[in-house]
């Protein structure tokens, strides 16, 4: 068969592959356009052209997947990229070794997530293999948008179906209808957006999809517990069987710290002499050193601590993995729970009412920020609404002062001119 012949649809069909090797026939009519014949019977459509003197050859469609016609129009656009300086096998091939969103994913985990507590990171961990990658891992970097990210976190916020977790029998359990999680997509919008931060500058991408994704309305939990509600956790706690869990919860309450601090204090941290608990970096969500001062009660719990445990055990609650703090006490805070009538309060709502008994007793935001950990003022600023109570006293005596006072009769003449009038 002839080399070189206009290529139609019978061409196609009628030639016939050659043992041993592979040959081409080009277009008369369109310049480097040609058809491939393999040896073992298949066909492919191929442009071949020369860009800044070197021989390319480009394969872009396979017969009859593509028809003649199809492959034709196609091999034209590409005469005109070619004419135009471009070379569309070049960047065919960048565009095969571009950075995917999994690449992107490894990356972002391997040089960024160290950098963050051992929670954040397993928990971004999690969002990234089980949200991210199923949806995204095989695009490009480059190909993500920002309506991209807006429908994703859309999907976020709707939620998810989960178990009734009511049934104590895990066979017995039926699927409840979605939860929405608006809080949950605000987060992950957080990660992108700080992923694709990382990705514009590394130069894998040019611009950050995530960069102003729609933030969610969220509504801060308020949950401030009583004078009597303490008294009665207070009570709670002194009748506890488990004196490890209920020093743990009571540390939480005395000092304003994170669970998760309280569960890893050691020995070592706690200054009694200055009364101080020094925080290392490693163990604060706020990744910094934190030293705070310690009241006698928080004092005596530590001393007491140190009659109980094991000598030689760093940990100020030991749990029973050795050479592991405790890990859990959320069995005994339901039991609290159940005991003190205080179903809808967690254990970092102890957390909230340290700080709305600092402000109760006149201490500043700013004081109150040093003492929780932020990094940040707007985090404390959440509590700035409790100060109304001493401002709105303020506003009252004012008020009071201009009341109009009662007029009193002081003698018969005045009383006379009254029942005259």
């Amino acid at each position: 068969m002839p080399e070189r012949i206009k290529l139609t649809e019978k061409v196609m069909r009628d030639a016939e592959p050659v043992p041993g090797r592979d040959f081409q026939i080009f277009d008369t009519d369109l310049r480097g356009f040609a058809v491939c014949i393999y040896r073992g019977g298949g066909r492919a459509f191929t442009i071949d052209y020369r860009h800044s003197g070197r021989q390319r050859r480009m394969t872009f469609g396979r017969w009859p997947e593509w028809s003649v016609a199809a492959a034709r129009e196609r091999a034209k656009e590409l005469r005109r990229e070619i004419d135009a300086g471009s070379d569309p096998l070049a960047l065919r091939e960048a565009k095969r070794d571009a950075p995917r969103v999994n690449d992107l994913i490894e990356r972002y985990c391997a040089e960024h997530l160290p950098k963050l507590s051992e929670r954040s990171a397993a928990d971004q961990r999690s969002v990234m293999g089980k949200m991210v990658a199923p949806v995204w891992g095989r695009k490009l970097v480059t190909e993500i948008t920002a309506s991209d990210v807006d429908k994703f976190l859309n999907r976020v916020a709707e939620g998810r179906a989960r178990p009734h977790k009511a049934k104590p029998n895990n066979r017995a359990r039926k699927l409840q209808g979605a939860k929405p999680t608006p809080v949950r997509a605000n987060r992950i919008g957080e990660i992108l957006r700080k992923m694709f931060t990382l990705a514009v500058q590394w130069g894998w991408c040019e611009d950050n999809p995530a960069q102003r994704f729609h933030r969610r309305t969220e509504t801060p939990r308020e949950r401030f517990l009583s004078k009597q509600e303490i008294a009665s956790l207070g009570e709670a706690l002194d009748a506890a069987e488990d004196r490890r869990a209920a020093d743990i919860i009571r540390m939480c309450m005395l000092t304003g710290a994170r669970l998760g601090e309280v569960r890893q204090a050691r020995f070592e941290q706690f200054n009694l002499e200055h009364m101080s608990w020094s925080k290392p970096p490693t163990m604060t969500k706020q990744r910094r050193a934190h030293r705070v001062p310690i009241s006698d009660e928080t004092a005596a719990v530590v001393r007491r601590r140190m009659l109980q445990v094991p000598r030689g055990t760093p940990w100020l609650f030991p749990g029973d993995t050795p050479g592991q703090p405790v890990q859990e006490v959320r069995r005994f805070w339901a039991q609290v729970q159940k005991r003190c009538g205080l179903q809808d309060v967690r254990i970092h709502d102890l957390r909230h009412t340290f700080a709305s008994l600092l402000v109760s007793g006149g201490a500043s935001l700013e004081m109150i920020g040093k003492l929780l950990g932020h990094s940040q003022i707007q985090t404390t600023l959440r509590y700035a609404h409790l100060m109304d109570s001493p401002l709105r006293a303020g506003v009252d005596a004012v008020a009071i002062a201009l009341r109009p006072k009662p007029r009193l009769v002081h003698d018969a003449d005045d009383q006379g001119d009254r029942r005259t009038a």
